[in-house]
């Protein structure tokens, strides 16, 4: 039996890690085992450029190279944690994957959408998510100016213009790929965002 993968996107300061944690539980009530992971990360070289990626000042790397690296990782975050554990019947669920490259360096980086798709088909063979829940609120890069920025890293701490452009990228890829991609309101109680998420795949579940 194959697991499901699904990934939780979205821009700074929606409730990701909260959310993922959350829907974890859920599953895991209905007798369903996940194994949660993130990006950049989720496996030792992974991580490995995870340090690179987000430590350092905002000159470290050009967008191009930022973008070689998140694939690097990718690569390697697929070949030896995600596809291993959904061929064992595992879901997955990625705080990040493919579609945070699109928006943040594609979208927002002025990459374009298809460049970072191209470095994706290369690096791990397009492999895509089940479903990809986008988590979005109304003044979404308000929210991300209101962070505190005193533990943003390299990429969080960009400017309020870029996290907008961030938001609306996820916005189109959304359009672009309605039957992968799901966008679900971050409003409200974490109880009834986590109910949206469940909705949100209860196509996939067993």
């Amino acid at each position: 039996m194959t697991g499901r993968f699904i990934s939780l996107e979205g821009g700074e300061g929606v409730g990701k890690s909260t959310q993922l944690l959350a829907l974890q539980a859920a599953l895991a009530e209905g007798g369903i085992d996940c194994l949660t992971t993130r990006e950049p990360g989720g496996s030792a070289g992974a991580e490995a450029i995870r340090t690179l990626l987000l430590d350092g000042d905002e000159g470290r790397w050009s967008i191009q190279s930022e973008a070689l690296l998140f694939a690097a990782a990718r690569a390697d975050h697929v070949e030896k944690t995600i596809r291993p554990a959904l061929t064992q019947g595992r879901w997955v669920l990625s705080d990040r994957f493919l579609d945070s490259s699109l928006a943040y360096q594609g979208g927002a980086g002025g990459l374009g959408l298809e460049t970072v798709r191209t470095l994706h088909e290369l690096g791990s063979q397009g492999f895509l998510p089940d479903r990809t829940l986008v988590l979005v609120l109304g003044g979404g890069n308000e929210r991300a100016r209101a962070r505190d920025s005193a533990g943003s890293d390299r990429i969080g701490g960009r400017s309020a213009d870029y996290h907008r452009q961030v938001d609306e990228a996820f916005r189109l890829i959304a359009q672009q790929e309605p039957e992968r991609v799901r966008l679900v309101d971050a409003s409200g109680t974490p109880a009834e965002v986590t109910q949206r998420l469940l909705d949100a795949i209860a196509d996939l579940l067993p």
